[in-house]
């Protein structure tokens, strides 16, 4: 696609990295066919080509409008036009840069900009914790609209971290929401991998991956957020504490491990952080990567994997954006899981999308219902994905569990 940038945009980072991209898209239109938004509205503009031409039109020097600017909110950023494209098209890279340039040219409403400062500063405080605790104490006194958000109590196991020391050691990123939500999962994680003989460490500095602040237009508290955490496993990474040096960065939250796995395109032009987020990406592993190994010291230990029917929800951030399909599954069943997908649609968002369900709901509840009749016909025990989001998301509209895989092996092995 020939494009012909504004001056404006001639010769900078993102008008150079845009122009690159829209090179590559033919029009052939067979992102449309797999993207969730353009399946539900029928609106070419809330598909991908659309959205690429808006952008395209941006750039080129015409002004935004609000529609612009809504029509590029809707996109979930899931990123199954790039599994569909043929060319190769970096949509996800285009969309971050089309909204941060709309952004800056279209100003929102108040309750809009005010939602999303409290999304950014909220997630991502140290005040969230507490706030969930105060949230699960009042929990049945919540309106449904907020209840949904509020998971239940966790459980007795939730902060059960194993005390063993291995030679083998991995670092983990605990995540902004995860721990005050579901804190099992990492507690599950960390279990797990020390029954394979591998210790789990913790950055204390480490934080938000960035990709909430990233994707709420704070393009800058995002880098920010990167290189804190960059700084914070650099001296594992390069085994200069008395821990010695980690093997690999697990993530078991999919959205985090493809944030993390593109510090290097974010970071491209920081000189002191380029070449130390290309170590950092190249040591990032999913817990659905690391494990396949591990598999011969986990499989005498489990003991409750036949009773056990599970429907497998692959999050976007793992299909999609990692390209990884076929591990978690694989991984259960060489353990005596039994695992299936969604006969239909497996590849479709389920519409959490990070801050998604919160700034666009009626779309994303109508992907989530979308989602579960989808998997209902597999009448799993339960429904099992690999981030925090989808898990949440999809429990509040079943009375089917909903968990990360990792818990469920964690159970098997206990």
């Amino acid at each position: 696609m020939q494009t012909n940038l504004a001056p404006e945009f001639k010769g900078t980072p993102d008008g150079d990295a845009a122009e690159a991209i829209l090179r590559k898209c033919v029009h052939c239109g067979f992102c449309t066919a797999t993207c969730p938004t353009y399946q539900l509205l029928g609106d070419e503009l809330d598909g991908p080509r659309g959205r690429i031409y808006l952008i395209k039109q941006v750039l080129e020097g015409e002004a935004p409008t609000r529609a612009t600017q809504q029509h590029l909110d809707r996109c979930l950023t899931c990123r199954n036009c790039e599994s569909t494209c043929p060319s190769g098209v970096q949509y996800g890279a285009l969309v971050d840069i089309g909204r941060h340039i709309v952004d800056a040219k279209v100003e929102r409403p108040g309750g809009e900009r005010a939602l999303r400062w409290l999304l950014k500063e909220g997630l991502t405080s140290p005040l969230f914790a507490p706030a969930m605790a105060l949230g699960r104490a009042v929990r049945p006194l919540l309106p449904a609209s907020l209840k949904h958000k509020v998971p239940a109590q966790p459980g007795p196991r939730a902060h059960q971290w194993p005390q063993r020391k291995h030679a083998r050691k991995v670092l983990m990123l605990l995540g902004c929401v995860q721990p005050a939500m579901m804190p099992n999962i990492n507690a599950a994680t960390a279990r797990v991998l020390d029954a394979a003989g591998v210790q789990t460490l913790v950055a204390d500095g480490a934080g938000c991956c960035g990709a909430i602040r990233l994707h709420l237009d704070d393009h800058a508290g995002g880098l920010a957020d990167m290189r804190r955490n960059i700084d914070a496993w650099w001296p594992l990474v390069e085994g200069l504490t008395s821990a010695g040096q980690v093997e690999a960065i697990v993530m078991n939250a999919s959205g985090c491990g493809v944030t993390v796995k593109e510090y290097p395109r974010h970071l491209a032009h920081d000189p002191d952080y380029a070449a130390k987020a290309e170590r950092i990406a190249a040591l990032t592993k999913d817990l659905s990567e690391l494990l396949p190994d591990l598999v011969p010291a986990l499989e005498p230990r489990v003991k409750r994997a036949a009773a056990s029917r599970l429907a497998f929800h692959p999050p976007c951030t793992l299909q999609h954006g990692q390209q990884l399909r076929g591990g978690v599954e694989s991984v259960l069943r060489d353990l005596g899981f039994e695992v299936s997908l969604a006969a239909n649609e497996s590849h479709l968002c389920c519409g959490s999308a990070g801050t998604y369900s919160v700034l666009q709901p009626e779309l994303a509840y109508r992907l989530r219902d979308r989602k579960l009749e989808s998997l209902a016909s597999i009448e799993a025990t339960a429904i099992v994905s690999a981030n925090v989001g989808c898990i949440q998301h999809l429990q509040t509209g079943t009375a089917t569990p909903v968990r990360h895989w990792i818990e469920v092996l964690d159970d098997a092995l206990s």
